[in-house]
């Protein structure tokens, strides 16, 4: 044969397999297409979801108060910050109170522990029966300067995820669970807690 011959031959197959790819549907393209589609729309989500985040930022910004420096450290004046600090951040309808655990000495640091009780009061029940709780940790280095802030955090009751002021958002919700679950908890064992 020829080359002209094998050329048009060729040509000739070319185009009955490019009329045959338009007859029939290709599946591994329409597998592709759908691979691409389930793509972008997780994409165009996680984009909407930054930009709701963004906006919930701005409208509600995080709060926080200007935290002691090592200096200024003294237990009272721990009780009043966060006191200070969750009147910043709470609702007034949350009634809370703050008490000084312990002291826990280490080998570069004191560990200053707080507990923060929670509550909430409604008509029918005005003294909850129920608190919720938060563990504040002030931490004052013995090697840092007297200028230097101290280091807080806090972690509710039952809760193992440490949280700092300033750099997350305190959720109300949180404590709202923990007691909606305590209520929960009591009306199973009725007999035990429906005492007078």
């Amino acid at each position: 044969m020829s080359e002209t011959q094998n050329s048009t031959s060729q040509k000739a197959m070319d185009e009955d397999n490019k009329a045959a790819s338009q007859t029939m549907p290709n599946t591994q393209d329409k597998n592709y297409e759908d691979e691409l589609t389930q793509v972008a729309l997780a994409l165009v989500e996680d984009v909407i979801n930054y930009a709701v985040k963004i906006v919930e930022e701005e409208r509600n910004p995080l709060k926080n108060i200007k935290w002691m420096t090592h200096g200024e450290f003294t237990v009272e004046k721990g009780l009043k910050q966060i006191d200070e600090y969750f009147s910043c951040v709470s609702k007034k309808c949350w009634a809370h109170g703050v008490e000084f655990v312990e002291r826990k000495d280490l080998i570069h640091s004191f560990l200053y522990i707080y507990y923060v009780h929670w509550s909430i009061s409604t008509a029918d029940l005005p003294v909850a029966r129920i608190s919720a709780g938060t563990y504040f940790t002030m931490k004052v280095s013995k090697t840092k300067p007297p200028d230097a802030p101290i280091v807080v955090s806090y972690v509710g009751d039952h809760q193992a995820l440490v949280h700092r002021p300033g750099m997350v958002r305190f959720r109300e919700n949180w404590q709202k669970n923990l007691t909606d679950a305590k209520y929960s908890f009591m009306e199973s064992f009725p007999f035990l807690f429906n005492r007078v």
